[in-house]
C-alpha cells in the first residue's frame, strides 16, 4: 500500500523524519518495502545509530528550491509564428512577467482571452533547473537553457507531471489547486514522499491512511484527527425513494445507502487526482474519485449506482436494492465487461429485475456511473476500437451523463468473498479489486457507517447536487462490543517487561482502547470499532479459550507499540514443563537420518492432491490395489489440483521424480508424510504416516576411475533394479534393529508383475516395494527406465523398532573363512536359506553372505544354486579348521534336511 506523507499529515503531525518513522513502524509490525521520494531530498535511515534496510530511491528529481517553483499564468496570448504554440504570461515572483513559449494543448482555451482570474497556479521552472525530458521515454534529464522557439526568446518552462518526476502525464502542464504566492518553492507545495507498506493479513486493519495514522499516532505520542462527518443533506427523505432488503444477514450483515441527486460528473479537483495517483489509483471521474478516496482513507469500499437506471429497472417505482443468493444459472457482466458465471454462495446485490454487482468485490456494468465524455475510452484514455465500442453497447442507450447517485457503503463475510474470488480464478477469470482485497480480509460492520457519510459528502462538495435527508441502514446481525479484562501481571510474565498499570493504559489508550482500571492489578480493555483481530467474538463456542487468546492478542499490542527492540534478554521465569518422550517423533528423525545416510535426498510434497491424479497409479482396466474409499475433500480449495487429502505418497513423490528427470537421470529420494484415511463412524479420518522411496537411473555415478575396459563401462551404466531398493530397505530395518522382518513375494496393481514384494514384520504387512508398472510410468511421463518405489508405513516401523539392543565386543581372535554352494529347487526362498544357515551355524557363524546365483544345465532344469560365503570366529579364542568344519557340515546337513539341497561339486 502506497501512503504518501503529506495525505498522512491530515490526520496526524509527524514529529519524526520520514526515514526514522519508517524505522519505528517496520519494527511495530507495518513493514516499509520502500521510501519514494518526489521532489525532495533523501534522508538518512537511522535509528539510534543503527542503519535500517528500506530501500530508498535516490536517482529521483529533486526540485531545486530556486529554481523550480510556483509560477502564476497571467494571461495567454497566440504565438505569433506558431499555431500550436502559446505564449503563457507567468508571474515567478521576481517583480515582472516571464514570457514562456509552450505547447500545452489545456491552455489553447485561454488564448487571447484577457487576463486569468484567478490565475492559473503551475509549477515554473526557472533557466538552469533539471528537469525530465518529456519528449523521451527513458527518463533521461535535461537542463532549461535560453534558445528561441519560433522567433521568441524562451529560457524557462511551465511544467507537465512527467517533466517533474510525477508520473508520465504530457499531455499538457499542471494545475495545481493552492493559493501560494508565486516563486514559493515547489517542494513547499507538492514534495512529498510515499511510504510503501506491506501490509500483512494480521494488519489489515492498517489498509487505509486512517488506519495507518492510528498506528503512527500510538507509536509517536500523537492524536488522531479524524475528518468531519457532517452531512449538509436538504433533499426529500430517502425512505420513500429506496428500500432495503437483507436476505442472508449471515453474508451481509450490514448495508448502508445515501442518496444524491443534481450532480455534475467531471473531472476531481486537481489535489484528489494527485492524491489517488500518489497512491497507485488513476483518476477517473469525481464521483468515482470520491469512493476511491474515501476506501483509502477509510478502508471502507464504496459503490456507487445510477439512481435512475436503478429506477428504470424497477419500472418508474422506488427500487429496492436486495442482498441474496444467485438464482440457478443467473450471470452477472461486471465493470470491466466481463460475464460471470456465479456460483451458488456468491452473495449479490440485487435490485428487483435482477443482478447489480458481485457483493464486497466489483460493480455491474449496466448500473455503473456513467460519463458521456469518457464511455468510450479505455483505461488509459483511448478511444475504443469499434469491436470494443460495440461490446459496451450503451452509447446510444445512455447519452446523458449520471445525475443521481445512490451510494452504498456495506459489510460483508470475509470469507465468502474469498470463497467467490477464488471460484472466479478457477474458471480463469480471475477478478482483482481494491474492494476485494479488504473485504477478503475482514473490516469491522461499524465501518460502513463512517465510509458512507463521508463519502456522501464529498460528492456533494466536488460534484454538486442534493442530499436526501436520513440514510437507510439494514444492520440486522449488529457487530457486538468485545471486552477483555487484563490482569498486569501477565503482561509482565509473558513479555518479560515489567510495565505498569499506567503505561499499559497510556498504550492501549494510544491505539483507541477503551482502558477501565478495575484495581489489583486488573484492566477492563474496550475494543474499538474498527479491530476485528482481538480475541474472538463474544458468544462463540469457544470462550474458554477466547479471554486467553484476547488477553494475548492485546499483550501483543503491548509489545508493538513499546518496541519489540526495548524488551530486554531474560531467562524463562515460568516453571519448565515435564519432559515427555515423543517416540514417533523421534523415530521419525531417526528413519530420516537412515535414509540419508543411505544416499538418498529428502523431499516434501503438498498434502493435497485429486482423485484423478490417484488414479494414475492404477493401469487403464486393472483393478486398483490401493485403499477403496472417500477421499477428504476441501471445502475451499487454493486450485483445482489441490481438492482432496491424499490416499498415498507415491503419486506426489512421482511427480518430483518426473519433474527433476529432465534435468537428472539418476534420482535417489525420499518422503516422510501423512496420508488421510477416512474411517467410517469417525468424525476425523486415520493419519498414519508413510515413508515412500524413489529410485531411478545408473546404480552408480559415473567417475574418471571407471577404466576403459567393456566389463568396467557396463557396470557402470547398469540401472537400479529391485535389488538396489531392496538393500536400501534392509539398511533400513538393521538400523532400527528390527528382528523379524521378511519379504514375501507381491501382486500390486501399480508395480512390474513379478517384481513386487510385501515388507513383512511380526505377520504384519508394514508395505509393498518394487518396480513400477510401465504403463503407471508413462501416465505420470516418467523416462523409460526402471522406476523404484517403495511405500511403506512408517508407525509400523517405528512401533516394532528396538529402542535398546545388544552390542557386542569386535573379536581379537582370527575368523575363517569358507564358502559353500548348494544346489536346491527354484522355487526355495533364498531367506529361508540364509536363516537355515544362521540357526545351524550357531554362535560361530557371524556372518553369511550370498555371493553367487546359477541356473544352468549342469545342475539340471528347475534347479539352482546358491553359494554363501560363511565367516567363523569366536570371540575367547582363535578356532581351529575341525571346528568351523564341524559346523559347516551341521549346516550342510540342515539344509538338506530341510529343503533337500545337495552340496554342489
Amino acid at each position: 500500500m502506497r501512503v504518501p506523507i503529506s495525505w498522512l499529515k491530515d490526520y496526524v503531525d509527524i514529529t519524526l523524519s520520514i526515514e526514522e518513522l519508517a524505522h519505528r513502524m517496520t519494527l511495530a509490525g507495518l513493514e516499509i518495502e520502500g521510501i519514494e521520494y518526489i521532489g525532495i531530498p533523501a534522508g538518512d535511515v537511522k535509528d539510534a545509530g543503527q542503519h535500517l534496510a528500506v530501500p530508498i530511491s535516490t536517482d529521483h528529481l529533486v526540485w531545486d528550491r530556486e529554481k523550480i517553483v510556483v509560477g502564476h499564468i497571467l494571461e495567454v496570448k497566440a504565438h505569433p509564428n506558431a499555431d500550436r504554440l502559446v505564449l503563457a504570461m507567468v508571474d515567478s515572483g521576481i517583480g515582472e512577467v516571464e514570457t514562456v513559449v509552450t505547447g500545452a494543448p489545456n491552455l489553447y482555451p485561454y488564448k487571447d482571452q484577457g487576463p486569468i482570474a484567478p490565475p492559473l497556479v503551475v509549477p515554473y521552472a526557472r533557466e538552469g533547473a533539471e528537469v525530465i525530458d518529456g519528449h523521451k521515454d527513458d527518463g533521461s534529464r535535461m537542463i532549461l537553457k535560453a534558445r528561441a522557439l519560433r522567433g521568441i526568446e524562451n529560457k524557462s518552462m511551465v511544467c507537465s507531471e512527467k517533466e517533474l518526476g510525477i508520473s508520465n502525464e504530457h499531455e499538457g502542464i499542471m494545475v495545481i489547486d493552492a493559493d501560494e504566492p508565486p516563486g514559493t518553492p515547489l517542494q513547499d507545495v507538492l514534495g512529498d514522499a510515499i511510504l510503501d507498506i506491506a501490509i500483512t493479513p494480521n494488519m489489515a486493519r492498517c489498509q487505509s491512511i486512517i488506519g495507518v495514522a492510528r498506528e503512527v499516532a500510538a507509536l509517536t505520542g500523537q492524536k488522531v484527527r479524524y475528518p468531519s462527518l457532517d452531512v449538509v443533506a436538504t433533499g426529500e427523505p430517502i425512505e420513500k425513494q429506496v428500500s432495503m432488503d437483507i436476505r442472508e444477514p449471515d453474508l451481509n450483515p450490514r448495508f448502508t445507502l445515501a442518496l444524491i441527486k443534481g450532480i455534475e460528473i467531471k473531472p476531481s479537483p486537481e489535489w484528489m487526482q494527485r492524491r489517488l495517483k500518489y497512491a497507485g489509483m488513476r483518476p477517473i471521474n469525481n464521483i468515482v474519485d470520491v469512493t476511491n478516496y474515501v476506501m483509502l482513507e477509510f478502508g471502507e469500499p464504496l459503490h456507487a449506482f445510477d439512481y435512475d437506471i436503478l429506477a428504470e429497472r424497477s419500472g418508474g417505482k422506488a427500487p429496492t436494492i436486495i442482498t441474496r443468493l444467485p438464482e440457478k444459472g443467473e450471470k452477472l457482466t461486471t465493470l470491466e465487461g466481463v460475464e460471470r458465471e456465479l456460483d451458488p454462495f456468491t452473495i449479490l446485490v440485487c435490485d428487483t429485475a435482477g443482478a447489480l454487482s458481485l457483493g464486497g468485490i466489483m460493480g455491474g456494468l449496466e448500473s455503473e456511473i456513467y460519463d458521456a465524455s469518457t464511455y468510450m475510452l479505455d483505461a488509459q484514455g483511448v478511444e475504443l476500437g469499434e469491436e470494443e465500442k460495440a461490446k459496451r453497447g450503451k452509447a446510444d442507450a445512455r447519452p446523458q451523463s449520471s445525475t443521481n447517485v445512490l451510494l452504498e457503503a456495506a459489510n460483508w463475510n470475509f470469507i465468502n468473498v474469498r470463497k467467490t474470488l477464488q471460484a472466479q480464478r478457477e474458471r480463469g477469470k480471475e477478478i482483482s479489486s481494491e474492494a476485494g482485497a479488504r473485504f477478503s480480509r475482514g473490516a469491522h460492520p461499524e465501518q460502513a457507517m463512517v465510509g458512507l457519510l463521508r463519502g456522501i459528502e464529498m460528492m456533494r462538495q466536488v460534484a454538486g447536487g442534493e442530499i436526501a435527508k436520513g440514510v437507510v441502514d439494514a444492520y440486522p446481525n449488529p457487530a457486538p462490543v468485545v471486552t477483555v479484562d487484563l490482569p498486569v501481571d501477565e503482561v509482565e510474565r509473558l513479555l518479560g517487561v515489567s510495565l505498569s498499570a499506567g503505561q499499559i493504559t497510556e498504550i492501549l489508550t494510544g491505539l483507541e482502547f477503551g482502558v477501565e482500571d478495575k484495581g489489583q492489578g486488573l484492566l477492563h480493555v474496550t475494543v474499538p470499532n474498527h479491530r476485528l483481530d482481538i480475541g474472538l467474538l463474544p458468544n462463540s463456542e469457544h470462550q474458554d479459550i477466547a479471554e486467553l487468546v484476547a488477553r494475548a492478542d492485546l499483550i501483543e499490542e503491548i509489545a508493538r507499540i513499546y518496541g519489540y527492540d526495548r524488551a530486554p534478554e531474560t531467562m524463562i521465569t515460568d516453571v519448565i514443563p515435564p519432559q515427555h518422550a515423543n517416540p514417533s517423533l523421534s523415530g521419525e528423525e531417526k528413519v530420516r537420518d537412515l535414509m540419508v545416510r543411505a544416499g538418498l535426498q529428502d523431499i516434501v510434497t503438498y498434502r493435497l492432491t485429486t482423485p484423478e491424479h490417484e488414479a494414475l497409479l492404477t493401469p487403464p482396466g486393472e483393478g486398483s490395489d490401493w485403499p477403496d474409499m472417500s477421499y477428504i475433500t476441501l471445502a475451499n480449495p487454493i486450485s483445482v489440483d489441490r481438492t482432496v487429502m491424499r490416499h498415498t505418497l507415491t503419486a506426489s513423490v512421482l511427480d518430483v521424480v518426473a519433474a527433476n528427470a529432465r534435468w537428472r537421470a539418476r534420482q535417489a529420494l525420499f518422503e516422510i508424510g501423512r496420508v488421510y484415511l477416512p474411517v467410517a463412524g469417525q468424525k476425523l479420518p486415520d493419519e498414519p504416516t508413510h515413508l515412500c522411496i524413489a529410485l531411478t537411473g545408473e546404480r552408480t555415478l559415473p567417475a574418471w576411475q571407471k577404466g576403459s575396459d567393456a566389463a568396467a563401462q557396463h557396470k557402470a551404466s547398469e540401472q537400479m533394479d529391485y535389488y538396489d531398493l531392496k538393500g536400501v530397505v534392509e539398511s533400513l530395518i538393521d538400523g532400527l534393529h528390527i528382528e523379524g522382518a521378511h519379504f514375501e513375494p507381491a501382486e500390486h496393481s501399480s508395480f512390474y508383475p513379478g517384481r513386487a514384494a510385501h515388507l513383512v514384520i511380526g505377520g504384519t504387512i508394514a508395505g509393498t516395494l518394487g518396480e513400477l508398472h510401465p504403463l503407471v510410468r508413462k501416465a505420470f511421463e516418467l523416462p523409460e527406465q526402471p522406476v523404484l518405489i517403495a511405500e511403506l508405513d512408517l508407525g509400523v516401523l517405528i512401533g516394532v523398532a528396538g529402542d535398546r539392543h545388544v552390542v557386542e565386543a569386535i573379536s581379537t581372535y582370527p575368523a575363517i573363512y569358507q564358502d559353500i554352494a548348494v544346489v536346491m529347487n527354484e522355487d526355495v526362498p533364498a531367506a529361508d536359506i540364509e536363516a537355515a544357515i544362521r540357526e545351524a551355524g550357531g554362535w560361530m557363524l557371524v556372518t553369511a553372505r550370498l555371493f553367487d546365483v546359477y541356473r544352468g544345465e549342469q545342475i539340471g532344469v528347475g534347479k539352482k544354486s546358491l553359494a554363501y560365503a560363511l565367516t567363523f570366529q569366536a570371540p575367547d579364542r582363535t578356532l581351529k579348521d575341525k571346528d568351523a568344519d564341524k559346523q559347516r557340515n551341521k549346516i550342510v546337513r540342515t539344509l538338506e534336511a530341510k529343503f533337500g539341497a545337495k552340496l554342489r561339486a
